[in-house]
C-alpha cells in the first residue's frame, strides 16, 4: 500500500497496512492486575456492559431517525407551495403582522428543518452540544407549530410529531455524553464572524463601486442593510436599474455563499469531536514495551510505540489498544497488545472512550484472532489483504520456485555488493546518526508513508533490539532495511530505502542475507510487506476464474499504477511466504467511506491537506 521511498524500481518501501488522547489511562491508575501470574485468565466478555451498550445504541438510533424524519418533513413543509403560502400569507394576515414576519417564519422553519438533518449526525455520535442545539431547534419548531394550531385549528399531527421528538430528546439526555472540542465555541464564533463580515464587505463593496447601476441613489444605510440581508438570502431595499440584473444576482449569490459558509463552518467547529494532538505518554510507552516482550504477540505490535499514537489500557493494565484520532475517527491498528485474555477489557475501554468523545471506532490491519475479538465487541469485519511471513528455519534459495530470487542474489554478489546485519544496540551513537541521516537523504522530499506497519523513526536509540540491514558496494551504502522486534524471536519489516541509482535486486539481496543471518540473531520468523487484496488478485489469475473475479483483479492492477497493489503482492510472492489475512473493522457500512478517507490520511496517501488540518486546529 505504500509508495516508493527513494528510487525504487523493483519494490516500494515497506508496504504499510492501514493504523492523542485527552483522557489518558495509564499504568499509574490501575488497582492491580486481575490475572494471576503464570497463567492466562479466561476471557471476560463483559456481557452486561455489551448488552447495555447495544441497548443504548438502539435508543440513540431511534432518536436520530426521529430527528431526521422531523427535519425532512419540516423542510418539505416549507418548500411545498401550500405550506409556504400559509407561512408567507395566511398566518401573517390573520395575525395582522408585517410582511417581513411571514418571510422570517419561512426562513426559520427551513433553517430549523435543515438544522435537524445536520444535527442528526452529531446525535448519532452522542454529542452533548448536538443534543443541546437539537433540543433548542425542536423547541422553536414546537412553538411555531403550536401557534399555527391555535390560529388555524389544524396541523395538529405535525405539532404532535415535533412535540414527541422534544420529549424523546429530553428523556434520553443521559445517552448524549460525548464531549466536544473545548475550543469549539470560540472557533465557531470566530469563523462565523470572519465569514459573515467578509461576505458583508464583499456585497457592500460591489454596491459601492457600481453607483450608476443602483436605482434612486440609495443611502449608505440602505446599502448596508442590503448587504446584511444578502447573507441570509433575502432581497434588500436596494433596487437596480434595467440591465443591471447581473449585479443583483452577483450580490445575492456572493452574500448567500458567505452566509452559508459562515453557518456551516461555525456548526462544524461547534459540533466537531476533539482531535487531540497525537502523542504517546512516556509512562504509556514504558508499559507497552513491557507488554510487547511477552511471547505470542502480533507482528504489528511494536508499531503501537509510534509517538503519534495514544494507548488505552484494560482495567488491570495487562492489555492495551493503541490508536490515533483523525477527523473524528479513532483509528486503532493491529491486534490489542498484551494478554489475550485481557483483550475484551482493553477493547471495552477503547470503545467507551470513543463514546465519551464522539469518535467513530475503526481498526486497521488486525489478524483473524484480533478481528474475532473486535467482532465480539460489536464491530463488523472486512478482509483487507494478507501479510507475508517467512519462516527462517525453512526458507531456502534452493529449488526451482526460488530460481528468480537466487539468480538475482548471485548477480548482486558478483557485482561486488555486500550486506551487514546488526542490531541497533551494536552501533555507536555516531553510526546511528549516520544511518538516520542516510535514510532521510534517500527518502528525499517524499513524505513519510505508513501507519500500522511503520514506526515513524529510524535508528532511534530507544529501539535497541531493532535490526538494520545495510547493502554496500565498494564500501558505499546503497540500500537499507530496518526491522523492529516481533516478540522475543521475530522481526517485522519497518523501513526499506535505497540510494538513487542503486542496482535492481538490492532488496532481494538484503532480505536473503537477513534470513541467512537470522539464526545468529535468534530470529525464527520475519514479517514482510502487507499485500492488499492479495486473494482477489490470486483468484483472478486462476484458470477458470469467473468474469467477476477477473474483472476485479483487472481493476486492482489498474489501481496499482498509483498504489502498487499488484507489485507488492508479486514481490512478496517471490519469497514463497506464508500468507496471513488482515482485516479492517468498522461500526457500520455507512462509516466505511469516512474510515477509508482517514486511513488514506494516516497512511500518507491523501486525506486533508496539512494547510486544512492547521486551519481546523486554529
Amino acid at each position: 500500500m505504500a509508495a516508493p521511498t527513494g528510487d525504487f524500481r523493483d519494490i516500494p518501501e515497506r508496504a504499510t497496512g492501514p493504523g492523542g488522547r485527552e483522557d489518558r489511562v495509564s499504568g499509574a491508575e490501575f488497582d492491580g492486575d486481575r490475572h494471576d501470574a503464570g497463567r492466562v485468565a479466561p476471557p471476560r466478555p463483559d456481557a452486561d456492559a455489551r448488552r447495555r451498550r447495544l441497548s443504548e445504541a438502539a435508543v440513540v438510533r431511534a432518536v436520530v431517525w426521529a430527528a431526521r424524519i422531523v427535519g425532512l418533513l419540516t423542510v418539505v413543509s416549507a418548500v411545498l407551495p401550500a405550506p409556504r403560502r400559509l407561512l408567507g400569507g395566511e398566518l401573517r394576515s390573520t395575525l395582522g403582522l408585517p410582511a417581513g414576519v411571514g418571510l422570517a417564519a419561512l426562513v426559520v422553519t427551513t433553517v430549523a428543518g435543515a438544522g435537524l438533518l445536520f444535527l442528526a449526525t452529531g446525535l448519532r455520535r452522542r454529542k452533548q452540544r448536538a443534543w443541546w442545539v437539537a433540543t433548542g431547534v425542536t423547541t422553536v419548531l414546537v412553538v411555531v407549530n403550536v401557534v399555527h394550531v391555535l390560529d388555524q385549528r389544524r396541523g395538529l399531527a405535525p405539532a404532535v410529531l415535533v412535540g414527541a421528538l422534544l420529549v424523546a430528546l429530553l428523556a434520553t439526555r443521559r445517552h448524549f455524553v460525548a464531549r466536544q472540542d473545548p475550543g469549539g465555541p470560540g472557533r465557531a464564533v470566530r469563523s462565523f464572524v470572519q465569514f459573515g463580515l467578509s461576505g458583508f464587505l464583499v456585497v457592500w463593496v460591489l454596491l459601492a463601486v457600481n453607483p450608476r447601476r443602483l436605482l434612486d441613489d440609495p443611502s449608505v444605510a440602505a446599502q448596508a442593510a442590503h448587504a446584511g440581508l444578502a447573507l441570509i438570502g433575502v432581497t434588500g431595499p436596494v433596487a437596480f436599474v434595467p440591465g443591471a440584473a447581473w449585479l443583483d444576482d452577483l450580490t445575492a449569490a456572493a452574500g448567500l455563499t458567505f452566509g452559508v459558509v459562515a453557518v456551516v463552518t461555525a456548526g462544524y467547529h461547534l459540533l466537531r469531536s476533539p482531535e487531540p494532538r497525537p502523542s504517546l505518554e512516556p509512562c504509556d510507552e514504558q508499559q507497552l514495551r513491557s507488554l510487547l516482550g511477552r511471547p505470542g504477540g502480533d507482528s504489528l505490535g511494536y508499531f503501537a510505540l509510534r509517538r503519534d499514537k495514544a494507548a488505552v489500557f484494560s482495567h488491570g493494565g495487562s492489555s492495551a489498544v493503541s490508536y490515533r484520532v483523525l477527523a473524528g475517527v479513532a483509528l486503532a491498528s493491529g491486534d490489542p497488545v498484551g494478554d489475550v485474555g485481557a483483550w475484551p477489557g482493553a477493547i471495552e475501554e477503547f470503545l467507551g472512550q470513543c463514546t465519551r468523545y464522539g469518535w467513530s471506532p475503526a481498526v486497521l490491519g488486525c489478524s483473524e484472532r484480533g478481528a474475532t475479538a473486535w467482532a465480539k465487541a460489536g464491530l463488523d469485519a472486512l478482509e483487507l489483504g494478507d501479510e507475508a511471513v517467512l519462516d527462517t528455519a525453512t526458507f531456502t534459495l534452493d529449488g526451482r520456485p526460488m530460481r528468480g530470487v537466487r539468480q538475482t542474489v548471485a548477480r548482486m554478489q558478483r557485482s561486488g555488493h555486500t550486506v551487514t546485519v546488526a542490531r541497533l544496540s551494536e552501533h555507536t551513537p555516531d553510526e546511528l546518526a549516520a544511518i538516520a541521516e542516510r535514510a532521510h537523504r534517500w527518502r528525499g522530499d517524499d513524505h513519510e508513508r505508513g501507519f500500522s506497519m511503520a514506526s515513524s523513526r529510524v535508528a532511534d536509540p530507544a529501539d535497541p533490539d531493532a535490526v538494520v540491514v545495510t547493502a554496500l558496494r565498494d564500501g558505499e551504502p546503497t540500500g537499507m532495511l530496518q526491522l523492529v522486534p516481533w516478540g522475543p524471536d521475530g522481526l517485522s519489516l519497518d523501513l526499506m530505502v535505497r540510494a538513487a541509482g542503486a542496482d535492481n535486486g538490492i532488496n532481494e539481496l538484503m532480505i536473503a542475507e537477513l534470513l541467512a543471518a537470522a539464526p545468529g540473531l535468534g530470529v525464527t520468523r520475519v514479517s514482510l510487506n502487507f499485500a492488499v487484496f492479495r486473494s482477489a488478485l490470486e483468484r483472478g489469475e486462476r484458470i477458470g476464474a469467473g468474469p467477476v473475479a477477473r474483472t476485479w483483479a483487472r481493476l486492482l492492477r489498474i489501481a496499482s499504477r498509483w498504489w502498487q497493489i499488484d507489485s507488492l503482492y508479486r514481490f512478496n510472492a517471490k519469497f514463497r511466504p506464508a500468507w496471513y489475512p488482515r482485516y479492517v473493522l468498522f461500526p457500520a457500512v455507512r462509516d466505511l467511506p469516512r474510515i477509508l478517507f482517514v486511513v488514506l490520511e494516516a497512511e500518507g496517501f491523501g486525506g486533508r491537506p496539512p494547510a486544512v488540518q492547521r486551519l481546523l486546529r486554529r
